[in-house]
């Protein structure tokens, strides 16, 4: 989504975004790959917070989100279902209403798109989808920004 506009966006499928959306994914991309090349500070995360949420448990996927936070400025939540309440002992939409007011940003990676998708639809800031059973669209990203 380019600055300015101010809808928020979830991106839960790879569909969720438009070609002119992508074309702007890629060239900020480029352009924060050459600055992290030439070791050059860019912090435009500085004060906002990712909550990394694991149902599915993922090395590459933690370290990939959590390292991106970081290098930009901003900070992570890491939260597992086993070591929390999420979708045990509170609903998906209370925890996505609770978590959202405290986070800029968040991330799952969980079996079910319906999961996904609840608490999208209860969560008062962007959602990523770090994979499903059903879909992944940031690998596809990764995948064709990297060929």
């Amino acid at each position: 989504m380019k600055p300015g506009n101010s809808l928020m966006k979830h991106y839960l499928q790879f569909k969720d975004l438009r070609a002119e959306e992508y074309a702007y994914v890629f060239e900020r991309s480029r352009i924060i790959k050459t600055r992290f090349k030439n070791y050059e500070r860019y912090s435009p995360l500085v004060d906002r917070t990712l909550a990394m949420i694991f149902e599915k448990a993922s090395t590459r996927t933690r370290v990939s989100f959590e390292a991106g936070m970081y290098q930009m400025g901003g900070s992570v939540v890491h939260l597992t279902t086993d070591g929390s309440q999420l979708g045990r002992a509170e609903p998906i939409e209370d925890s996505a209403r609770v978590i959202s007011r405290m986070v800029d940003l968040v991330m799952i990676r969980t079996y079910e798109q319906t999961k996904l998708e609840c608490f999208a639809a209860h969560s008062r800031v962007p959602v990523i989808n770090g994979l499903t059973n059903e879909y992944h669209p940031c690998q596809i990203l990764a995948d064709i920004f990297t060929f």
